[in-house]
């Protein structure tokens, strides 16, 4: 492709302030890429401003190592352009997205993209929409926190929505392996920096909107506004907008799907007026939740083999997207039922032994999140409840002391420890953590089990661990919540192998050791 007709390929809002260089028209560009040294000759590399990193300062590699021509902000002092034609805009970001749906064919246009945006519940939903899809016959695609797979490929996910060129490279790969619906979790982030633009999608959905993301965000309306842009700038003419109508937020995401051209389609837990998809009844226990749902066609009942009351709300919103895709009701079921363990979801962790207490593994690490998810665990639990949690480093401090508060409201015992530190001091963290645990007793981790309704501090996340799972009985409950999927810690600038699930088993099998 030539580089004029891929800048041809800019909004006019984005179009490039100016071209320096010769035959810039006539440049061939064989590739797209914004790590400099991935370059290789031919490739258009794209100068983006990152929070650590600033590709303009890596500029003069590209073009070492055979940039055809760069896309920059600006050009900093000493550079040598070796006559390559330098693209100057306003944000390289912001132009990157439509450069690369450009570059790759606008493969979103051929596929049934679903996007799931939301605080809590993206990728339990995306799960059950992946096995909805497959189902009624679709070869699926998954884009999300845990990982991206389609046709056998799996691979790890860097961010919830990758970047902007890696997303459209990744629907481009799918489409060409034969994939043809794919669901998609859709960060905040990704679309306040742009990474969906280009991006068409068939259906859009809206779990809920909570605290979380605000030193980004800065402001909750800011994050609300951030995620209502799935709807109103990224659908299809008539694409499925569903909307959770028990999320107080909920009015905002209906009128940005009207206006987004969407049809809204409405999920809640009670049937009512307007209420396209509702659960008049959820069982919840141990081994799943049987649902019954009401649908335009009629009742429909099954078995969901997700944990949690909170999942009835993820599944509303996944059999939302199914209705408005007209998905049968018989492969909906057989997708809910056929459903896989969502890897650190409210995952049970089992030693094969007998007698050792139940275990549950959750990446909640909102307030809302845990919240949910220990009202949840509170009544299926024989004995106590001992949680294990903290909350990540370099992030917003202010959702830190509530997050404490749901952990002090439904715990008997209570362990805050280490999440994701990464440049902050753990025992400063702690320090804002135990803020929201007042209505419990601080006691030494020694004396935790012998002293009810009492917590404990232990920076440690290993040690916090096997101190919750040495004090457990048979009848007891185990949540370590924040980290769920994550085979890894981040304490600095390393990210040290760590994973909830194996240390877990370690400490239970230990713990029978010693009996």
């Amino acid at each position: 492709m030539r580089l004029a007709a891929l800048l041809a390929g800019l909004p006019p809002e984005r179009s490039a302030l100016r071209i320096e260089g010769e035959h810039a028209d006539d440049t061939p560009i064989r590739g797209i890429a914004i790590d400099s040294r991935a370059v290789v000759p031919g490739d258009l590399f794209v100068a983006l401003r990152g929070s650590a990193v600033d590709g303009h300062e890596h500029l003069q590699q590209a073009i070492d190592l055979g940039a055809a021509a760069v896309v920059v902000e600006r050009i900093p002092a000493g550079i040598d352009l070796r006559g390559r034609p330098a693209v100057a805009v306003r944000d390289a970001r912001q132009s990157l997205a439509p450069l690369a749906a450009l570059f790759f064919g606008h493969p979103s246009e051929e596929l049934s993209l679903i996007g799931v945006t939301g605080t809590n519940g993206k990728t339990s939903t995306t799960y059950l929409l992946e096995s909805i899809l497959a189902a009624a016959g679709r070869r699926t695609g998954l884009i999300g926190t845990v990982e991206v797979r389609y046709a056998g490929e799996h691979l790890r996910s860097v961010n919830t929505t990758p970047e902007s060129l890696e997303l459209q490279r990744l629907l481009r790969a799918m489409r060409t392996r034969g994939i043809d619906a794919v669901a998609m979790e859709v960060s905040s982030h990704a679309l306040a920096i742009g990474r969906t633009d280009g991006c068409r999608f068939e259906a859009a959905a809206f779990t809920n909107v909570t605290q979380d993301h605000l030193d980004f965000h800065e402001t909750m309306e800011a994050y609300r506004l951030a995620k209502t842009r799935l709807f109103r700038e990224h659908l299809r003419p008539g694409a499925a907008a569903v909307v959770n109508l028990d999320d107080p937020a909920a009015a905002e995401f209906l009128a940005a799907a009207r206006d987004g051209g969407g049809r809204p389609i409405c999920v809640a837990r009670k049937p009512g007026p307007g209420v396209d998809v509702a659960a008049p009844e959820a069982h919840v226990g141990l081994g799943g939740t049987r649902v019954r749902l009401r649908l335009p066609s009629g009742p429909l009942e099954f078995e969901l083999p997700l944990l949690g009351d909170f999942n009835v709300e993820n599944l509303l919103v996944a059999v939302g997207v199914a209705v408005g895709l007209d998905i049968p009701a018989s492969a909906i079921a057989a997708g809910v039922e056929s459903c896989p363990q969502v890897p650190g979801r409210v995952e049970r962790v089992d030693a094969g032994l007998p007698e050792t207490p139940t275990v549950l593994v959750d990446y909640a690490h909102t307030p809302d999140a845990v919240d949910k998810l220990l009202r949840t665990v509170r009544p299926m639990t024989r004995g106590r409840l001992i949680t294990v949690f903290g909350c990540g480093g370099d992030r917003d401090r202010t959702k830190r002391a509530p997050m404490a508060e749901a952990v002090a409201r439904w715990s008997d015992r209570a362990i805050a420890t280490s999440d994701n530190p990464r440049s902050e001091d753990p025992e400063a963290i702690l320090t804002d953590v135990e803020l929201g645990l007042r209505r419990l007793r601080r006691v030494e981790p020694a004396d935790l089990d012998g002293v009810d309704a009492s917590y404990s501090c232990l920076a440690d996340r290993r040690a916090a661990i096997q101190l919750a799972l040495g004090i457990a009985r048979g009848t007891d409950t185990v949540v370590i919540a924040g980290k769920g999927h994550e085979d890894y810690q981040i304490v600095g600038r390393e990210r040290l192998p760590f994973d909830d699930r194996i240390e877990a088993r370690r400490a239970l099998a230990g713990k029978l050791r010693t009996r």
